[in-house]
Parts: C-alpha cells; structure tokens; sequence
C-alpha cells in the first residue's frame, strides 16, 4: 500500500513537472494556438540593419505587436517586413513605421508613428511611409572625418 502512494506521488509530480515545462515552451517561444489577435501588416525599407524576427512593433511606447517575417525584394532593391499587428489596434495607411534602437547600442525594434486622416488598413494590407534604420558608423565616421554636411 505504501508502495502504491509513493509510486502515485511521483506520477503526479512527472506530470505537473511535464505540462510547466510544456507551458513555458509555448510562452517563451511565442508559440499561438488557441485564437489568432493578429493581422498581419506590410512596410518596405530601404535599410533594417540589425532588426530581427520577433523584434517589437511599439505605438506610442506601448508594444503593439512583433515583426513575423524579413525578406528581401530584389526586384524592388528593399528589405520586405511583415508584422504581427494585435487586433484592438487600427491603424491607417498614413502610419510611418521606423527602425529604431533601444539606447545607445541596443536592440532594434519598429516604432509606428499613427496618421490620422488615412484610410484604415486590415490584413495583408502595406504601410508605405518607412523610414529606414540609422547606421552608427557612418554617422561617427562622417563625424570623425568632417563630413558631417552629407
């Protein structure tokens, strides 16, 4: 009998052992099962160094959603970003998305500067106000070299 409660204590704590593990999986990888809050929304840029999948899509500070995919445009000569974008947030087709960092020398993140007298945009729709990410060492080299004028 003794047995039996022990080997019963050590079913229960492999499994609840199991479903945490499986539960911080899906939290940390950003895994979405159950419903779909997004759409997904487009925007060209000429430069996104240093930006990654996953990265943040902040409005106003607030994180809004996640950068899904980076490809590239060949034909077009641009880097080709879909974003992840939580369905409570509308956004219109004068919306300027930009690159930006996190301090000094931080991550790279998208930021969403809303328009306001836009047509609003849904699901696989293009934002095409872009502006591209600031490249540090072209902008210290000009410095250290006098070129700053360019």
């Amino acid at each position: 009998m003794l047995k039996l409660k022990k080997e019963t204590a050590v079913g229960v704590f492999v499994l609840v052992g199991l479903l945490a593990v499986s539960y911080m999986s899906f939290k940390l990888g950003n895994v979405r099962i159950f419903g779909d809050n997004y759409y997904t929304v487009e925007a060209n840029f000429t430069d996104i160094s240093g930006l990654k999948v996953h990265a943040p899509v902040q409005m106003y500070g607030v994180k809004i959603g996640t950068v899904e995919t980076i490809g590239l445009d060949q034909e077009n000569g641009v880097a080709n970003v879909h974003m992840l974008i939580d369905k409570s947030v509308e956004l219109t087709d004068d919306a300027i998305v930009s690159v930006k960092t996190n301090g000094l020398i931080g991550d790279k993140y998208l930021k969403i500067t809303p328009g306001g007298l836009g047509e609003p945009i849904g699901h696989g729709d293009t934002l095409f106000d872009t502006n591209p990410a600031l490249d540090m060492e072209d902008l210290i080299s000009k410095f250290a070299f006098g070129d700053v004028t360019k």
